[in-house]
């Protein structure tokens, strides 16, 4: 009888089976470390490579690990515009940028043209002026040969606005952005596709607005070209 259930318990499922997918799981975690510290040791830079295609491959995508290159994450250096890019701009535009009619920027969303209040819109009004429309007819031209995207940024400065066409500056700001969009495709021929607006009221100051003088500089509209780091993360694939 005691042989019996010895026997009996001896064919009964073992409980310790777990140990078997638990070795096998901690060999993994041993290869994939391994792994990833010989990769940083040789070549720090290819860290990004293999994380992306490692993100792939779980995701269910294409990857290295499927013989697919994944797409290279943007670096700083090789996000900055083309330096013949900003030479152009500058050839083209040299008299406007001398004469303080447009300020040329570089910042990390690319290049900026900026543009006073003074040579785009009266104070208050979202309407081109004629001086306004030749200025913006010679920054179409450059715009209409570079294949970045473009978006026009409207941005007032923190004194309060209310008239009968405008009940805040949000509506001035994204109103002048939208007018000047529509100019470059009616009149300079740019894809509309390439085009956004944004309105940024009195947010996004470039100055004190405790002083005339910065309330002066941050009333502008601002024409990004924007770089390729920028359009991946921000702007909307077609």
């Amino acid at each position: 009888m005691t042989s019996r259930r010895r026997r009996d318990r001896g064919a009964g499922p073992s409980k310790d089976r777990w140990v078997i997918p638990y070795a096998d799981f901690v060999t993994l975690l041993f290869a994939f470390f391994t792994a990833l510290y010989a990769v940083t040791s040789s070549d720090p830079g290819q860290l990004p490579t293999v994380a992306a295609a490692m993100r792939e491959a779980v995701s269910g995508g294409k990857g290295v690990l499927t013989g697919e290159q994944p797409r290279k994450p943007a670096e700083g250096p090789a996000s900055s515009p083309p330096r013949d890019l900003r030479d152009a701009i500058e050839r083209e535009l040299q008299d406007d940028l001398a004469a303080k009619r447009l300020e040329l920027i570089e910042d990390r969303r690319g290049l900026v043209l900026a543009i006073p209040e003074a040579f785009s819109f009266d104070n208050g009004s979202a309407d081109l002026s004629a001086q306004s429309q030749a200025l913006m007819g010679r920054v179409g031209k450059v715009l209409l040969v570079v294949p970045n995207g473009v978006r026009v940024e409207g941005h007032t400065d923190n004194t309060p606005i209310r008239t009968a066409q405008f009940a805040s500056n949000w509506e001035l700001s994204t109103a002048r952005a939208t007018r000047v969009v529509a100019f470059f495709v009616s009149s300079a021929g740019i894809p509309a596709a390439r085009l956004s607006a944004a309105g940024y009221s009195e947010f996004h100051p470039r100055a004190d607005n405790r002083t005339a003088d910065g309330r002066v500089r941050n009333r502008r509209v601002d024409v990004v070209i924007l770089n390729e780091a920028t359009e991946m993360a921000e702007e909307p694939a077609p």
